[in-house]
């Protein structure tokens, strides 16, 4: 954490910049080890070229900022306190007056929060730090791939516990249940997201709500899910058969499992990014569904379950070993159902490594 704030430090010298307020849970996680959803409550970090950065949290939380391993000054505030006249006083103390340049995260500041910083800051002049914290997120280090493997052997788990609990008559949200219940009994304390089932007509809905649909045979089961461990995300999506299935919707399977397959060995350093998007594309336009697959090929995967970079047809960049994302093709036939596969991926030196291992052969129950 110490190295992040430095890296923070020194791009805002190269930015003559005087300081930076990073708020965002995620971010101030990344740079704090401190998990916390404040609610309406502020929290944030603000980060100086020189000076030692500054916590600022809930007194309710005070306690957990400082068993999360933070090292430097929390300034506490109670509910009934405002937090902004304390935090003035501070930036007076490192030398940061009116018209300070102020980097902000400008997708996640909000017209209130810049006000609130503008009374403490007159005439400040702000810039956006997301990119270079994107930077910096985008290429996980040993211990964040670790956990990221763990994480990802759970999402296997939990689709194994999905598809045992498939019986007729049994309901999407059932299943949801059974799945979640298996994950908290294993101590996984939150999903991703909300847990994904679709059965028959609504596996084309590629963001699908599961309901009270029941099971019947023939149809095509869609799960989609991930856990989070220690702060990082899974996800992965596994179609599967319940039954006999006809030869239409075989075919939209193995397409799909082709157009994956064929992205995850196009994965190294040096590719474009747009180029995966482009050949799991090819294969599903050849086999003629390629109006059917409406989404991009991934994305970044990590403190978010979904963050930068986006694998789409347009993107430029080049994958870099410590990127981990999304490779999750998928064809959506309105009316009669669809099919999407995905796993995560981390890419090394030589290619990439797959963190997912549930079985992508059709299944058929």
């Amino acid at each position: 954490m110490k190295k992040r704030i430095e890296k923070i430090s020194a791009w805002l010298k190269r930015q003559n910049a005087d300081l930076a307020f990073i708020h965002s849970p995620h971010s101030v996680f990344y740079l704090s080890g401190f998990m916390c959803n404040p609610h309406e409550r502020l929290m944030g970090i603000f980060v100086f070229p020189e000076a030692n950065p500054l916590l600022v949290c809930p007194r309710l939380e005070e306690e957990n900022a400082r068993q999360s391993g933070w090292a430097h000054q929390i300034l506490a505030y109670d509910d009934a306190e405002n937090p902004w006249e304390r935090i003035r006083e501070q930036l007076v103390r490192c030398s940061v007056g009116e018209g300070a340049v102020v980097a902000v995260e400008k997708d996640h500041l909000s017209v209130a929060r810049a006000e609130q910083l503008q009374q403490v800051i007159p005439r400040m002049e702000l810039c956006p730090v997301d990119e270079y914290l994107n930077e910096l997120r985008v290429l996980k280090d040993e211990t964040e791939i670790a956990i990221l493997q763990k994480a990802a052997k759970l999402a296997d788990e939990a689709v194994a516990v999905g598809i045992d609990a498939l019986k007729p008559g049994i309901t999407e949200m059932e299943v949801v249940a059974e799945i979640e219940l298996a994950m908290k009994k294993k101590g996984v304390q939150a999903m991703s997201f909300a847990t994904t089932v679709l059965f028959g007509e609504k596996s084309a809905l590629p963001h699908g709500t599961p309901g009270l649909r029941p099971l019947k045979r023939g149809e095509l089961v869609l799960f989609d899910l991930g856990v989070v461990v220690d702060g990082y995300c899974s996800d992965i999506t596994r179609t599967v058969a319940f039954g006999p299935i006809d030869e239409k919707q075989k075919e939209i399977y193995h397409t799909v499992l082709e157009a994956e397959t064929a992205a995850i060995a196009a994965c190294k350093p040096g590719v474009r990014l747009g180029d995966l998007d482009l050949v799991a594309r090819r294969v599903i336009e050849e086999a003629g569904y390629g109006q059917y697959f409406t989404h991009r090929l991934g994305h970044g995967l990590g403190i978010d379950v979904h963050e930068f970079p986006s694998i789409h047809q347009a993107n430029d960049q080049v994958l870099q070993a410590g990127m981990v994302f999304t490779i999750e093709p998928g064809i959506y036939l309105p009316g009669s159902g669809g099919v999407r596969i995905e796993d995560d991926v981390v890419i090394t030196e030589e290619g990439c490594q797959v963190l997912t291992h549930y079985p992508k052969e059709l299944i058929q129950l």
